[in-house]
Formats: C-alpha cells, structure tokens, sequence
C-alpha cells in the first residue's frame, strides 16, 4: 500500500513544494488549507502529472472545531496517516513589542502554536496503523534566535522547538518519529502576508542575497522522511549560503 502524508497549509509555499515533491515519489496525499480553489487546482494539477491519490480538506488550523469536523469527515480509505506535516503557519506584521498589534499576536499564536497542537491530536489517533509514523513539524530559525521586532513570531517558533522536543519524549514508546526543520529566510508568500500584502516591503526583504526556495525545503523534508526506520533527525536547520543567524547576511 502506497504511504499517505498529510500537509497543512498546502495551498502555497513550502506546503505546496512538499505537495508536489511526495507526489512525484508516488505518495497519497492528503492536503489541507483554508483556500478550496488553490487546494482544488494544486490537487488537479498533481492528479494530472503523477496520476496521484489526493484527499482535499478545507479548514483553518486556528479553528479546533473545524479542524476535527474535516479529519472525522474522512471515509475509511483515508484513516491512515504514515507522515503528518505540520507546516501551516505565518507572521504578521514587523514593529518593536511597544507598538506591535495584539490581534497580529493572536492570530501567529492560534495559527503557529494551536494550529499545530489541534491537527497532531487529531491525526495521532490515524497514525496507530502505520509501520514507520513520523510527524515533521516546520519551525524556524526564529525559533532558536530572537530577533528585533521578531518578539511574538519568534515566541510562536520556540513554542514549535520545545512542543516537538515534548511530542519527541512522549510518543517515544509509540514509535512515532519527530523532527522539526528550522528554515532560515524562504522566498514564498510567507512575507507578503508579514507585510500584509505590500508586495514592495516583502521584496526588499531578499535583495542583495540568494535566499532558499520553498522546493529546497520540501527536499529537506522529503530526505527526513526518506531515511530508515531506526534513524530519526531530532532537528534540522537548514540556511541560505549567505545567511548565517536571524541576523548575519553576506548582502552583496
């Protein structure tokens, strides 16, 4: 029986390039996100090019009730999980603590914190079945160096490091495997919605440097969940060539 993965927040960025990748590889895919048309035509489009197995479920990871409803909705055929990527996330927003908006606070804290802990509940449950489970949680870099005006996202990401450290311990026995894959910058969507939607301010951002794609990412992952059964990669920080820390760049 061919291995199903289970992707938050795969209506873009890395969500979207681990899509593609576990694809390619063969992989059910079942794929969540808040967005039903760009979940309805990347799950066309992998159908097309891999003929794939793909189950769409349309739900915002910050809502427990509709994260639930949509993974008890699914039929026996899709009761299986072997891999759960937890990579819906975000950041809003880039002013000191003083001025910085609580709501902006609410919603990385609900989505990048509670998000997470909702949907791994859920499907830890479908994973019983599976002969080499593994939850691969997306962190990063700001979740092992704070930075300025980084306060609550960066809390948001050390939350991730230290949940998958607990989930590490605690399902040791299950022998679920977990990893967490701290990403330094990525060129995605993911700061234009940090500059909510000023296109010019999340362009500025990469000038002057080669940051990482999205599709590098998705083949960190796919090589996390590649590797033998008795091997698991705790955590995994992976940068662009010229990004040393959250805060050293080699900008030419």
């Amino acid at each position: 029986m061919k291995k199903t993965i289970f992707i938050t927040g795969a209506t873009s960025g890395i969500g979207e390039a681990s899509a593609i990748k576990f694809a390619a590889a063969g992989f059910r895919l079942i794929l969540t996100g808040r967005r039903a048309d760009r979940l309805s035509n990347l799950s066309s489009r992998l159908k097309t090019l891999y003929q794939s197995d793909v189950l769409q479920l349309v739900f915002d990871v910050q809502n427990r009730k509709q994260v639930n409803e949509a993974i008890e909705s699914m039929n026996d055929e899709w009761k299986q999980v072997d891999i759960l990527l937890n990579n819906a996330g975000l950041a809003l927003g880039r002013e000191p603590f003083d001025q910085a908006s609580v709501d902006d606070w609410d919603t990385m804290l609900h989505t990048n914190v509670n998000g997470l802990l909702y949907v791994s509940r859920a499907v830890l449950p479908l994973m019983e079945k599976s002969n080499s489970p593994q939850i691969i949680n997306i962190g990063s870099i700001a979740g092992k160096e704070v930075y300025a005006d980084g306060n609550v996202y960066c809390a948001s990401k050390f939350a991730v490091d230290a949940i998958t450290k607990a989930m590490r311990i605690d399902l040791l026995k299950k022998g679920i495997k977990v990893t967490v894959i701290h990403p330094g910058a990525v060129e995605t969507e993911f700061s234009v919605v940090r500059f909510k939607g000023d296109v010019k301010k999340a362009s500025a951002a990469y000038i002057g440097f080669q940051p990482l794609h999205a599709a590098d990412v998705a083949d960190a992952i796919f090589y996390v969940a590649g590797l033998p059964d008795h091997v698991c990669i705790n955590e995994l920080v992976i940068m662009p060539k010229q990004q040393a820390s959250t805060s050293y760049f080699d900008k030419k």
